[in-house]
């Protein structure tokens, strides 16, 4: 969890603009995942399970995705990420693997059913991005320029 350095903050002018930028910008935020959310649940996915999907079809294919990298991606506990796993394996959504080059490591791949969720996952969460950048762009530039 990031800390707060009171040092920087104290010298910071927020104007009552500011605040209203920043009230606005966390409001979009919170839609943005509250859409996410509401997404996956409606083709018949946890939240959570599709933050891995997500996960393991960002990483190129000369990268491997871990369990371990699953909980540090998610900000979870290695034990909940092993469980979160299981049941996507489970799903049919994920295999697991051996890495090749290390037998110890177990490497997490999309079955053709994983792949189909999170492309049409990330359609939605794409055109839905594409509708609310510009006013989270104008956010962040009214913040950037206040500074």
């Amino acid at each position: 969890m990031p800390r707060l350095d009171p040092s920087k903050a104290a010298g910071a002018a927020i104007s009552q603009h500011d605040y209203q930028t920043l009230a606005a910008f966390r409001k979009a935020l919170r839609e943005f995942l509250r859409f996410s959310e509401e997404a996956a649940l409606a083709a018949g996915i946890a939240p959570q399970q599709h933050q891995t999907l997500l996960v393991i079809g960002a990483c190129s294919a000369n990268d491997s995705v871990t369990v371990g990298d699953i909980a540090a991606h998610l900000q979870i506990k290695h034990h909940s990420a092993v469980g979160l796993v299981e049941r996507m394996r489970t799903a049919g959504w994920i295999i697991k693997a051996q890495d090749e080059s290390d037998a110890r490591r177990v490497i997490l791949r999309l079955t053709t059913s994983g792949r189909r969720v999170l492309a049409t996952l990330s359609a939605a969460h794409k055109s839905e991005l594409t509708r609310l950048g510009p006013a989270l762009r104008s956010m962040l530039q009214t913040l950037e320029e206040s500074t």
